[in-house]
């Protein structure tokens, strides 16, 4: 006879301790609690007053930590840190890009100044962010620790007697059969531990629970929420960043005066960089010729050759845009290229004061480049001391119909346009100033007749400033490549308790935990009964499904018969084979 019910809250008693430790999660207190008063009455003068003073603050802590380590705040905290991180994506942050939150700052004037009250051009440092993640930590390692030791308790601990009447429990069923009620306890207990479960032999019935990985799928989420939140702390305590130009054939070592621009974590030391350095041998970089995508990159990867330490053998690699060149536990990424024109400039006594490549910045996806050149150190063709100024634009592939403007990154018809300048560069004051940008509130651009001087060179040609000041010659070409280096100590933690949360939120969601109890005794006449139940920790279609499956397959030690004098309650179809399964 199959039979299932669903237990009615005034039964619970009945089903005993067979429902308890089915989870780890902390008990809710009972009862209701006292504003003011958690010690009892005040008790008169100083010494009463001191002791109820530290039964309330004691009270009080209690009450808070009990708030902070529930499931119900953790999850508040874990809201709220993420509502947090959107301000960080939506606003420029000092820390990522202190030029570009400067802009911002600048452009929106009258928010600027509420914005940084409130931290939002640092959100990741701000005190009000610290506050959400130490109080998230605070909670998942006060929810962590009791959880644990109840799940090691439970680990240790044996399966609970079976309840009285286990025709109460959610999902059973019931049969008669000759065997003897030992013999079926004994294929009874051997078929449980086959299917890997947890038994225990008492009296007349077998105890088994199964599932166990369910709590320590639910603990591994949130010690890997633990471990993710200390990567992201570590990450942003011990990260360095840095940013460098290199034209081809410049070499590169790892140390703080090499980068171009670096930034850094508050416990971040020099010393933490680790020694390794690199040359750019090459750039090769290919875009689309015809179509709507002309223009895109195809082919976007520079050829180094890098060294590991101060004296570590020389290696040939390639460095492309998403794949990135991994070495002393920094990873060297490829983010930028342009274009470098090589040139000589000589003042008027025919001597050389400059010769390089001077890397010029993009201003359009077809890389029209801004181009300054300064030389601080030339003389005129009396002798006299001065210095030379050089502004315009760099074209890879010029069109005659618009001659500043490039029509195509490749270096399809490169153009160098340049207007000169003498005067001073505002570079003997001492104040730091940019490369990139010339400052000619103290200079005076040279004049053709009464049109500012300038000149369209292509490769090879020489511009020859007025009045003997000199001249400049455009030699050739040079690709330039922008790296960033990125030293970020947590990502490896950080990846290892994202797929460790991933596999626990797994087992905890695709694991039921579930016992079962099996009962044999003599019946009145003289046959044995046969009740097997199971409880599970939540509603589930399987355990019905499972239950069905024990009872067949313990079939053949404990083949069904009907009894001899059915009840009036029983149905014709009570003595089916229970291999159908049990109902829910």
């Amino acid at each position: 006879m199959t039979k299932t019910e669903t237990t009615p809250a005034t039964e619970d008693k009945d089903i005993g301790v067979a429902g308890s430790q089915l989870s780890t999660a902390p008990a809710e207190d009972g009862g209701q609690a006292v504003p003011g008063s958690f010690g009892g009455v005040r008790r008169p003068g100083a010494l009463g007053w001191l002791g109820w003073s530290w039964r309330e603050t004691v009270g009080w802590v209690r009450w808070f930590w009990r708030q902070l380590t529930s499931m119900r705040v953790a999850l508040i905290l874990l809201f709220l840190l993420s509502l947090a991180t959107i301000p960080g994506s939506l606003v420029p942050q000092t820390s990522v890009d202190a030029v570009k939150a400067e802009n911002w700052k600048k452009a929106h004037e009258t928010v600027a100044s509420v914005y940084d009250k409130l931290g939002l051009f640092h959100v990741y440092t701000s005190v009000w962010f610290s506050a959400i993640y130490i109080l998230l930590f605070t909670s998942l390692v006060g929810c962590i620790i009791p959880r644990t030791w109840q799940f090691v308790g439970q680990l240790r601990g044996r399966p609970p007697g079976a309840p009285k009447r286990l025709t109460r429990l959610p999902v059973h069923t019931t049969w008669h059969t000759e065997a003897e009620p030992e013999q079926v306890l004994a294929a009874a207990g051997k078929l449980l531990k086959k299917r890997r479960f947890r038994t225990e032999a008492s009296g007349d019935a077998v105890a088994a629970e199964k599932g166990y990985l369910r709590e320590a799928g639910n603990l591994v989420f949130h010690i890997a929420l633990i471990v993710m939140l200390l990567a992201f702390a570590s990450g942003q305590l011990w990260k360095s960043e840095g940013q460098k130009l290199m034209v081809e054939g410049d070499k590169f070592a790892n140390t703080l005066t090499q980068y171009d621009d670096f930034k850094s974590g508050s416990l971040f030391k020099a010393e933490d960089l680790k020694p390794f350095g690199f040359t750019m041998d090459s750039f090769e970089g290919t875009y689309e010729r015809t179509g709507p995508q002309r223009g895109t990159p195809r082919k976007y990867e520079a050829g180094v050759t890098y060294w590991d330490g101060a004296d570590g053998a020389p290696k040939k690699t390639t460095i492309k845009v998403n794949e990135p060149l991994e070495t002393a536990d920094s990873k060297v990424y490829l983010i930028g290229h342009g274009y470098a024109p090589v040139v000589t400039v000589r003042d008027g006594k025919g001597e050389i004061a400059y010769r390089g490549a001077v890397a010029s910045l993009p201003l359009d996806a077809n890389v029209t480049e801004s181009t300054v050149i300064k030389v601080p150190d030339t003389r005129d063709k009396d002798g006299n001391k001065t210095q030379l100024g050089f502004k315009g634009l760099f074209v890879p592939t010029q069109d005659p119909a618009m001659p500043m403007v490039s029509k195509f990154p490749a270096l399809d018809n490169p153009r160098l346009v340049l207007t000169a300048y003498r005067g001073s560069l505002g570079i003997d004051s001492g104040l730091p100033q940019s490369v990139y940008q010339l400052d000619v509130s103290k200079m005076k651009q040279y004049k053709d007749g009464k049109n500012p001087f300038a000149q369209n060179l292509k490769v090879g040609d020489t511009m020859t400033l007025p009045d003997g000041a000199g001249t400049l010659k455009f030699e050739g070409i040079k690709p330039w490549a922008t790296f960033q280096v990125s030293q970020q100590p947590g990502n490896s933690m950080a990846l290892v308790g994202a797929v460790a949360a991933l596999v626990g939120v797994a087992g905890s969601l695709f694991i039921q935990r579930r016992r079962v109890w099996v009962r044999a005794v003599r019946g009145a006449d003289g046959r044995t009964v046969v009740e097997m139940a199971g409880l599970g920790r939540s509603e589930s279609a399987k355990l019905p499904e499972e239950i069905g499956d024990l009872a067949g397959a313990l079939q053949p030690d404990a083949p069904p018969v009907a009894p001899e004098e059915p009840t009036e309650s029983a149905q014709p179809e009570d003595s089916a084979d229970p291999s159908e399964g049990a109902r829910a």
